[in-house]
């Protein structure tokens, strides 16, 4: 048994959930969400905040500021709380609220930005935000996982290296695009390994990440409006493209065998399911990245009323969405 006393000294790194009795196909999750911030940030966040101090950028007194859209400002919150700083989140109302409380409850501020750029969407907007508050004030230090190389390094360190030890024949490995560390890190990793890896990279409809126009995006997490400063498409084979209403399915078919897991998940099980049936599963092992768990989603994606007036009544009939609570 671990003890602990710090909150950032505890990640479980090698659980997976083997899914094909629920999806049939031979799928290995990798579940990153049993930490205490609850998904796959607290790597990156403790990997950049640990450089900035290094580097003495961040020194006792400061105030960290960073765009996010919930998991990387919980994980952010966790270690301010841990390490004696303040903390100030600029998020915008696509933000979970139970994300937005957990924040305040470690005792961060939280900043919700209301109005789009006309450009850039709502990130544009909070990275304006972000810029012009440190630019005023020196006392307030960016880490922006968007640009900073120690996002995709904690991946290179820790994610990639874990999933090798445990499928030392992987074939195929599913990876979410949000900032693009953990893809970047991960492909990276997987490109110098002893055997081909083909790395799969899974996007929202609607994200600018990898082209096309711009869309609506109601599920925090994955996607993006402005395009990743730290994605280098030559290490990623293919991209597929998830809509939401996909997502949502397949959280709930996932919810129905009893594993609640978040927005963000479900778009990459969603893809890479999709990408198996069109190829021979049977001759690949395959593992997808479980960024998150659900319970920050009870309110969104698990919530009758929130998914009729997004998505319509017949996403509720849906088979494996007769579990969603009404308000």
């Amino acid at each position: 048994m671990p003890v602990i006393s710090l909150p950032l000294d505890f990640n479980e790194e090698d659980l997976y959930v083997d899914l094909r009795e629920t999806f049939g196909y031979p799928l290995f999750l990798k579940c990153e969400g049993f930490n205490f911030a609850g998904s796959i940030k607290l790597k990156a966040a403790t990997e950049m905040v640990a450089a900035a101090e290094r580097d003495g950028v961040l020194t006792p007194g400061a105030t960290l500021v960073e765009s996010s859209s919930g998991n990387l400002g919980v994980a952010l919150s966790i270690i301010a709380a841990s390490k004696g700083y303040r903390f100030l989140c600029v998020t915008d109302a696509r933000c979970n609220l139970s994300a937005r409380r957990m924040m305040e409850a470690l005792g961060s501020q939280v900043h919700v930005v209301t109005e789009p750029d006309a450009r850039m969407g709502f990130l544009g907007a909070r990275i304006d935000y972000v810029r012009n508050l440190t630019a005023s004030d020196k006392n307030y230090v960016w880490l922006n996982q968007f640009t900073n190389a120690d996002n995709w390094r904690a991946h290179y360190r820790r994610t990639a290296p874990a999933i090798a030890r445990q499928f030392p024949l992987l074939d195929v490995l599913f990876v979410g695009a949000g900032t693009t560390g953990t893809l970047m890190g991960c492909a990276r990793y997987f490109r110098k390994w002893h055997r081909p890896v083909r790395v799969i990279a899974v996007d929202s409809v609607g994200s600018v990440s990898f082209g096309g126009a711009p869309g609506r995006r109601m599920i925090p997490g994955l996607g993006t409006s402005v395009p990743p400063h730290l994605l280098d498409a030559s290490f990623v084979d293919e991209v597929i493209k998830v809509e939401e209403k996909d997502t949502i399915r397949t959280c709930h078919r996932l919810a129905a065998r009893g594993f609640l897991f978040g927005g963000s998940t479900g778009t990459v099980v969603s893809g890479a399911t999709s990408w198996l049936t069109r190829h021979h599963p049977h001759r690949f092992t395959a593992v997808a990245i479980a960024p998150d768990l659900g319970e920050r989603y009870l309110d969104t994606v698990y919530q009758s009323n929130w998914l009729q007036d997004l998505y319509g009544e017949d996403l509720l009939t849906a088979d494996g969405l007769t579990g969603a609570r009404s308000a």
